[in-house]
């Protein structure tokens, strides 16, 4: 299965209304997945909870966190980031980074509804966080839709017991994502 390029993520993380699936963990260990509004900029994935969501207490207690972004049609591109969220403003800091939920915001609603949404919930505190792409292991992966790639390559090699190799594959790299 193909790998994306750096450019083939930035595209893909910057369309509107994809979600994030946020992976984190409770105190017991349990693991907790939640769809969420995300922002991609400056090679970080931004996303904000909300002070009663029972995943802010989890980062609170635990930052690591896995991040899917993925589509259900086309390519089925697929981003996989797993690493350490950082706590960028706390509750109560939101007048300082108001205009970055206001681009979150409005990758997913019209403008209208949206700045209803804002107003609407201006006093509820939200923290914001975000994940360095650069510090995180990414993987990535899409269909063979290209011309000249092989159909069948929806598999990488290693879950083939024949040990294949896939030259399309092994000169693309790892598919760390490094810028």
């Amino acid at each position: 299965m193909p790998k994306m390029t750096a450019e083939e993520v930035a595209l893909f993380l910057s369309e509107p209304r994809h979600l994030l699936r946020l992976g984190t963990v409770d105190a017991d260990l349990m693991p907790s997945v939640v769809p969420i509004w995300f922002l991609h900029r400056d090679n970080r994935l931004w996303f904000t909870p909300r002070a009663k969501s029972a995943w802010l207490g989890h980062l609170r207690q635990n930052t690591k966190v896995c991040c899917t972004i993925d589509e259900s049609d086309g390519s089925l591109r697929k981003v996989v980031a797993r690493g350490e969220a950082e706590l960028v403003h706390d509750l109560g800091d939101d007048d300082s980074w108001r205009d970055i939920y206001r681009d979150i915001t409005m990758r997913y609603v019209p403008e209208h509804f949206g700045d209803a949404y804002l107003t609407d919930t201006r006093e509820e505190p939200r923290a914001l966080f975000a994940l360095d792409l650069t510090a995180a292991k990414v993987a990535t992966w899409r269909m063979p839709t290209a011309p000249g790639e092989d159909q069948l390559a929806v598999w990488a090699p290693k879950y083939y017991h024949d040990n294949r190799k896939n030259e399309a594959q092994t000169s693309k790299g790892s598919g760390t994502l490094s810028a």
